[in-house]
């Protein structure tokens, strides 16, 4: 029943996400594209494999980094999403999925990655378009952590997610064909390791 709800619960904030995206695709892109080639959920088209790799696992590790050892710093990690997996061990693992790769990952990037990314650069050139795009992915989370923050933690937290946000945009654009798919899979795949050391209070 606990995962059937939380599927419920992720299909609902896609849907959710997805919403002032299609209403925009409808109004003004469906002549061009269908809505989820629009939103870049297209197949990766890599040109350089080994290059790829190493940008992927690279962005993983700068994600991780300041998300387990600086964030806990300013922030009780008992306030953090994560921590609804935590002391949970290997049988939290499909809620922690769920979570990691559909609830928060799917949805945040066909928003972020999909609908603001392209349109920003579209506007803007790639280089600012993207740098807005992190900032607004970076704000949006500091203005949630606020309440249990501060100020400053939600300074650090912009800050982190700011970066994150265009390193996901650039990976997207630069490296994958304009396919987020590389950014969600990074996305799900941080959020997947934190939620495992949570799951086995690993996080400090």
């Amino acid at each position: 029943m606990e995962i059937i709800n939380l599927l419920l619960s992720a299909v609902v904030q896609v849907i959710l996400f997805s919403i002032i995206p299609f209403v925009w695709w409808w109004f003004s892109g469906k002549k061009e594209k269908r809505f989820f080639t629009w939103l870049g959920l297209t197949p990766i088209n890599i040109l350089n494999k080994k290059k790829y790799a190493i940008t992927f696992a690279l962005i993983i590790i700068i994600l991780l980094i300041p998300s387990l050892i600086i964030i806990p710093l300013f922030i009780e990690t008992s306030s953090l999403a994560t921590s609804q997996f935590t002391n949970k061990g290997i049988g939290a693992l499909i809620p922690a999925l769920i979570y990691a790769f559909l609830q928060t990952g799917f949805s945040e990037e066909l928003f972020f990655r999909g609908f603001l990314t392209k349109r920003l650069i579209h506007k803007f050139g790639f280089q600012i378009g993207n740098i807005l795009q992190g900032l607004f992915f970076g704000v949006l989370h500091g203005m949630m952590i606020v309440p249990i923050a501060g100020v400053v933690g939600a300074i650090i937290v912009i800050f982190i997610t700011s970066i994150a946000g265009y390193l996901m945009g650039w990976i997207n654009e630069k490296q994958s064909g304009g396919s987020i798919i590389t950014s969600w899979l990074v996305h799900g795949t941080v959020n997947t390791i934190a939620s495992f050391l949570a799951m086995f209070n690993m996080i400090l």
